[in-house]
């Protein structure tokens, strides 16, 4: 298994642990449920995304015969889910609390640097399914 798909279940695993965590203490303190955002993308960009996203470039291509378009794709691929997803909730955290323009706009452009990521996924993905087989 490449080591970018083991990093992307690990993260996956991390990311669920962290927030069931902060959903307990969300059940416990009501004023954390401003906290929601973070909560839900955790457990969907985070936890179920990194899931099928290593599970995806394991298996997927197995079950097409092929091999995968781009190993080097995939661990760019990682790097940016996570810069992207923990720089998103960090600063939408951070604009909970001190409400500014800077916080916004920083949140929007590492919600963009998971968006990227989202469609490096696509891509690979794409090109490597459809790849036309060797003659």
């Amino acid at each position: 298994m490449d080591r970018f798909v083991k990093n992307f279940i690990l993260m996956s695993i991390v990311y669920l642990a962290i927030a069931s965590v902060l959903g307990i203490f969300m059940i416990g303190r009501p004023s954390l449920y401003s906290l929601k955002f973070v909560h839900s993308h955790l457990m969907l960009l985070g936890w179920v995304s990194m899931m099928i996203y290593g599970v995806g470039y394991h298996i997927l291509p197995k079950f097409a015969g092929k091999f995968l378009k781009s190993k080097a794709m995939g661990e760019i691929q990682f790097w940016l889910a996570n810069i992207g997803l923990v720089g998103m909730l960090g600063f939408y955290t951070l604009g909970i609390y001190d409400p500014s323009g800077l916080y916004n706009s920083l949140t929007i452009a590492f919600g963009i640097i998971e968006a990227i990521s989202i469609f490096l996924f696509f891509y690979n993905m794409i090109a490597t399914l459809y790849a036309k087989d060797a003659a």
